[in-house]
């Protein structure tokens, strides 16, 4: 049914497109009509940092960036769903058009620049939180704030949702908003771990609960690069890594009329990328901190190249958009049969 649905969807524009699927999906779970039509996904529970998570397939952040739509996603057999990024105040993101569908090759082009209505209202949503899955917090800073102030952005943030979050991402490698994959290296890496992890001790305090922090890095790293991040994790004891985000390349979309637009690209395309940056960090991290991987997920064979390179834990987003729920069931029944 999703493949007829998509033809549909896919003949409107892309952003319109999105929020147009968000609001059925979210009417749909209102009604308690999502989980009857959706394929029914095993439960292989497994036990990534200090949380059980149903099974091991996830939505990566992005596509509910304002935790509207969250429970209705849930229904749809993810084992869990990152909602967000959410920066402190609302912003509205870059100019259209932001979104663009590279269908040949299966891949999508964005510059959506953190376009989101701030962690309040995300806060809001997340207390009428009725999904029973893991729910991860992805975090940002706003645009308009400098470099040298971006730990107060992730500490505003952080203060807001540790109560409702199962786990708290930091994204420091989205392309879209300036100079915000520089927080990914050097001593400005360390300045900002080291402020993470002193207000998770605090927050940990505060409310009498651990909760876990992941990084979100970007695929575009050498690998010393990568080297060099995975000792910076271990160093700061970062309970998570996500790899990867979107690329900046355009390997593999060279013929597509849309390869000179400004953004990050997924889908299809970054897989091969991601699953190389995924095992550097395995080899350097040596099964101490947990990757979650994440890029070019179109298959349930992909799911499980991912988890053999060394993730924990798979997410999807392009995937989902050209694939549909059917995607969540075969991925996780290929990390159920590769494990």
């Amino acid at each position: 049914m999703y493949k007829y649905l998509r033809n549909l969807l896919f003949r409107l524009d892309p952003e319109v497109s999105h929020e147009l699927s968000l609001d059925m999906i979210g009417a749909a779970e209102r009604l308690h009509l999502v989980k009857p039509f959706a394929p029914e996904v095993d439960n292989d529970p497994v036990e990534v940092m200090g949380i059980r998570f149903p099974n091991a397939v996830g939505l990566a952040a992005g596509l509910d960036k304002n935790g509207d739509y969250f429970n209705g996603l849930g229904d749809l057999g993810f084992g869990f769903v990152e909602i967000g990024t959410v920066t402190p105040l609302a912003q509205p993101g870059n100019p259209q058009p932001r979104l663009f569908r590279l269908t040949e090759e299966q891949a999508i082009i964005n510059r959506m620049g953190f376009n989101n209505k701030g962690v309040e209202h995300l806060v809001e949503n997340v207390k009428r939180r009725r999904f029973t899955g893991v729910l991860g917090i992805n975090i940002g800073k706003n645009k308009a704030t400098e470099e040298e102030h971006a730990l107060r952005d992730y500490e505003i943030c952080m203060e807001a949702v540790y109560p409702y979050a199962d786990y708290i991402t930091i994204n420091i490698s989205s392309p879209n908003t300036p100079g915000l994959r520089n927080l990914q290296f050097g001593e400005a890496l360390n300045v900002l771990l080291e402020g993470i992890k002193r207000k998770q001790g605090e927050l940990y305090s505060k409310h009498g609960k651990y909760k876990p922090v992941a990084v979100k890095i970007a695929p575009d790293m050498s690998e010393e690069e990568l080297a060099q991040v995975a000792a910076t994790f271990l160093h700061y004891e970062i309970d998570g890594v996500i790899a990867t985000n979107t690329t900046l390349s355009r390997e593999g979309v060279e013929n597509s009329e849309y390869k000179d637009e400004a953004g990050g690209l997924s889908g299809r395309p970054v897989r091969e990328k991601s699953t190389a940056a995924i095992k550097v960090l395995a080899e350097h991290l040596k099964g101490k901190i947990p990757i979650i991987g994440v890029g070019g997920i179109m298959t349930g064979e992909d799911a499980a190249e991912k988890i053999k390179a060394g993730a924990s834990l798979v997410q999807i987003y392009s995937g989902f958009i050209y694939r549909g729920p059917e995607l969540v069931k075969e991925a996780a029944e290929a990390i159920s049969s590769a494990s």
